[in-house]
């Protein structure tokens, strides 16, 4: 047999030799039959042959179809070898191959016609699909082997079938969602170090085409930019093993870099150790990150120089963490005094009942707005204020800013003035009830019930033309319908304004 090569002339004259065709597939001589030995050499090696795994076709060179093991005929969802065809013309009406590009395979281009016609190949791949079905329901990996005889001719030629269906459908799977992932990802080939996938979440990271990548290598494009472990990846990259997550600057296409973080994984790809990179875009945070220190370093400048006073405490036991310079002035007590203490400690309330309040409020609304309040300075002395209060995040824990603003002046100015105007009273009788209404009105804005008075004081006359008024009429309207001139109009109206406490419709 051909396919032996070297060491096969010495067999044959060993006088135990047999050829494995004859073993295989026939007999050659009349005094074989009676051989009890290579009958079940035979047995054994048709037996080997039936189990294996890879589908094994038999064909003769008329090009009949000799015999199928059972993985053939399952790579085929066929139980017998007359289902698979009687010969080459019947499997090419049963089966419709086509390559993986979606290339039709014509008669002479079926792999069991290319070893009919002698030819020896490897590892070829089609999708099968039966005869009215609509859409392949096999792959396989399809290669020959051509048996000859002693003198060179072929006796026996062998389609060896691998079902990888499996294989490509999970390749299949791998791509899809690799090109569908948001994330972005990138392949390379381990033996060059060079790139042989992307998906379009890195193109879009990087602003760059598919063909400024494909085909470059990890370090032109240079994944690792920056990476203070740059080396470890590198080394990792080399033997092939998984590349721990990372920070790195990675190069953009327009100029610039974009922090990410990197980690490989190794894969294998179409039969090829590859490296699988997958990155995660960290710009954002790092964005947020320095807008938030600005943002914090804002508020500690307006927080510090703030005219009114200002502290911060922890939201739970409402502890003093910091105070502003305003607060200090104003209550005597410096950070390091108030530093952890509770403002029920230092006493800084006027009564217990202004505390309770405050602390009841803020677990209601979170809130608290321009509430009277004394506060107790660290010499005991009480100041009037106005407080408000309100919950903000204060990154580890919730924290209270309170901003209190000191009137006592203005609460001396009120008392000073009424105590002068309750002075002038006593020593001028002749000052009027209805003046020192009118100052207390500048103080606090009349009632509505007031009002109310005021225009039960009109006469008849007077609500006649205000009602008028309030309907719009001007003056010669008003005096046309009650039958007055328009000066008379006039005077009511002046008295109305007076009455009223208004100086113009």
């Amino acid at each position: 047999m051909r396919c032996w090569q070297a060491g096969a002339d010495h067999r044959r004259r060993h006088p135990r030799y047999r050829p494995a065709n004859d073993l295989l597939f026939g007999q050659r001589g009349a005094n074989v039959s009676t051989d009890a030995r290579h009958e079940s050499d035979l047995q054994n090696l048709q037996q080997i042959v039936a189990g294996l795994s890879e589908g094994v076709i038999l064909i003769d060179p008329d090009q009949t179809l000799r015999w199928a093991n059972e993985a053939a005929l399952a790579a085929h969802g066929v139980r017998t070898i007359e289902e698979l065809g009687g010969d080459v013309a019947e499997y090419r009406q049963r089966f419709h191959l086509r390559y993986r590009n979606n290339h039709l395979l014509h008669h002479g281009q079926y792999p069991i016609d290319r070893v009919v016609a002698g030819e020896t190949f490897a590892e070829v791949i089609v999708e099968v699909t039966p005869d009215g079905a609509d859409e392949a329901e096999w792959t396989h990996q399809v290669r020959s082997l051509v048996m000859t005889d002693e003198d060179g001719g072929p006796e026996r030629l062998v389609l060896i079938i691998q079902d990888v269906s499996q294989r490509f459908e999970a390749e299949d799977r791998f791509e899809q969602t690799f090109n569908a992932n948001p994330a972005p990802a990138i392949i390379c080939r381990l033996a060059d170090q060079r790139f042989i996938k992307v998906n379009k979440g890195f193109l879009d990271l990087t602003n760059r085409d598919r063909d400024e990548v494909i085909g470059r290598s990890v370090f032109e494009i240079d994944l690792f930019n920056g990476a203070e472990r740059r080396e470890l990846a590198k080394q990792c990259l080399q033997d092939g093993i998984t590349i721990p997550q990372m920070e790195a600057e990675l190069e953009l296409s327009g100029g610039g870099t974009r922090l990410v973080i990197i980690a490989g994984q190794p894969i294998e790809l179409d039969d090829e150790d590859c490296m699988l990179f997958t990155l995660a875009d960290l710009e954002r945070r790092r964005v947020a990150e320095t807008a938030l220190v600005h943002s914090e370093a804002r508020f500690d400048r307006t927080f510090q120089m703030a005219p009114a006073a200002m502290m911060m405490t922890s939201r739970e036991d409402l502890k003093l963490v910091e105070v502003n310079p305003a607060f200090q002035r104003m209550t005597g007590y410096d950070q390091d005094a108030v530093a952890d203490q509770c403002a029920v400690k230092l006493d800084l309330w006027e009564t217990a009942a202004i505390r309770r309040t405050m602390e009841a409020q803020l677990q209601s609304t979170g809130h608290i707005a321009n509430m009277d309040a004394r506060v107790r300075g660290s010499d005991g002395a009480l100041i009037d204020c106005l407080v408000s209060a309100s919950v903000i995040d204060g990154g580890d824990s919730p924290c209270v800013l309170w901003v209190i603003q000191d009137i006592s002046d203005r609460r001396n100015s009120e008392a000073e003035m009424l105590a002068s105007i309750e002075a002038v009273m006593k020593d001028a009788s002749w000052f009027s009830r209805a003046l020192v209404e009118k100052l207390a009105n500048l103080r606090v804005p009349p009632s509505s019930a007031e009002h109310v008075k005021e225009v039960a004081d009109l006469t008849r006359r007077e609500k006649q033309v205000l009602g008028y008024i309030c309907q719009g009429a001007d003056d010669a309207a008003i005096g046309h319908t009650l039958g007055m001139s328009r000066n008379t109009v006039r005077n009511h109206v002046a008295r109305i304004y007076g009455k009223i406490g208004v100086n113009k419709r």
